[in-house]
């Protein structure tokens, strides 16, 4: 069964992104980025972005795998800022709950 994103703590960390269950903060899974302490980490509701080294990733939110990685060629390695434009919806926060609500179901029935 996929893990709820939305049930996770992301940090960013030296030169890694970890994500955590936000119940136990028990470490679900680690990806390691290019060399870097510092690294700035954004979940936006349906993408998780993390820059590091001047170098900024979109991370699969459930497993931590790749999913895009861009060098920002030409502008250095410094600290990157995040932002999205994206908004959460009413529709999509319905279809999370609703989602939730059925696996918590089956799981009881199980």
């Amino acid at each position: 069964m996929p893990r709820d994103p939305q049930e996770s703590v992301f940090v960013g960390i030296k030169n890694c992104v970890v994500a955590l269950d936000d119940r136990t903060g028990v470490e679900k899974w680690r990806t390691q980025l290019r060399s870097s302490d510092h690294v700035a980490v954004l979940w936006d509701g349906a993408a998780l972005i993390a820059a590091s080294g001047g170098e900024v990733w979109r991370l699969d939110p459930e497993a931590g795998q790749v999913i895009w990685h861009n060098e920002l060629k030409g502008l250095g390695r410094g600290l990157a800022g995040l932002a999205s434009s994206r908004r959460a919806t009413l529709t999509a926060d319905t279809d999370l709950a609703a989602q939730k609500r059925r696996r918590d179901a089956a799981a009881a029935a199980g």
